[in-house]
């Protein structure tokens, strides 16, 4: 369960390379890392400038450190133009980068245009200047969400940028095509993760045993999981799939609001004990 993503995709990227927005720390840092011992060297982006070049640091050679607003376009051109400069190419672009502030029904106007403002318009943007420098066999990987399947009380904001990436992508999939780029989105349900280690107290225990319900496989996600997913993803064993969404999610999309528990069970519960 806990076997990284070199034990089976070590060298399938090598000469490759990759920017992967928002890594800084969590799930970003873990696909910098999955990438990284995939083969492939890869350009760590966000705003934290000391926790950006200590994951860079850990990863060698093969990383560099930008510290890079997404929302500012000059910033985007300028992660660009420095990986090809240091590593000589681009082949593929994580958007993983996103805000998790959510106010619901609530919410702002001002509230709504920053967050689309940098869960979805920022990777539209960051895939429109990419585009033209990936190579051909090159891939766009779009962080999705469960979140942004289903219904969910009190939210809004969130659910609907990751609903919208899902779409972006299936019509950036359909654009790049004939220059032999591909686009996906990736959506885990819930995995181990700063948002979720505060949640947890920072026990992982404790996130496993309230996601054992929501989860058929019987607990959160592990970062190198859904980092394993996004290095297959960019390698050729994956040419042949673009435009859809992978869900790395433990089961999560396949429950119902039953949670897979039939009538009969549910009735069950209702009587009493002996």
């Amino acid at each position: 369960m806990n076997a990284p993503a070199s034990t089976r995709l070590h060298g399938r990227l090598a000469g490759k390379v990759a920017i992967v927005s928002g890594s800084t720390q969590g799930l970003g840092a873990d696909i910098a890392r999955g990438l990284v011992a995939a083969g492939a060297s890869v350009t760590i982006l966000g705003l934290d400038a000391p926790t950006g070049r200590a994951v860079a640091d850990s990863l060698g050679d093969a990383a560099c450190f930008i510290e890079t607003d997404i929302t500012d376009d000059a910033q985007i051109d300028r992660a660009i133009d420095v990986t090809l400069r240091r590593f000589g190419r681009l082949d593929f672009l994580v958007n993983n980068a996103c805000t998790y502030a959510d106010s619901g029904l609530a919410s702002t106007r001002e509230q709504w245009t920053h967050l689309l403002n940098v869960n979805l318009v920022s990777a539209a943007i960051f895939a429109q200047k990419a585009a033209p420098h990936l190579s051909r066999g090159g891939v766009i990987v779009n962080l999705g969400s469960t979140g942004g399947k289903f219904g969910a009380a009190g939210r809004a904001l969130y659910p609907a940028s990751k609903a919208a990436l899902q779409q972006f992508t299936r019509n950036l999939a359909v654009t790049l095509a004939p220059d032999g780029i591909r686009a996906v989105t990736v959506s885990p349900a819930w995995t181990w993760s700063p948002s979720l280690e505060q949640l947890a107290h920072g026990s992982i225990d404790t996130a496993d045993k309230v996601g054992e319900a929501l989860h058929p496989l019987g607990r959160v996600g592990r970062g190198h999981e859904i980092a394993q997913v996004v290095a297959f993803l960019c390698s050729a064993d994956a040419s042949w799939i673009t435009g859809v969404d992978i869900p790395v999610d433990g089961g999560f999309s396949i429950l119902g609001p039953d949670q897979g528990v039939s009538p009969r069970d549910w009735f069950a519960r209702l009587q009493p004990a002996d």
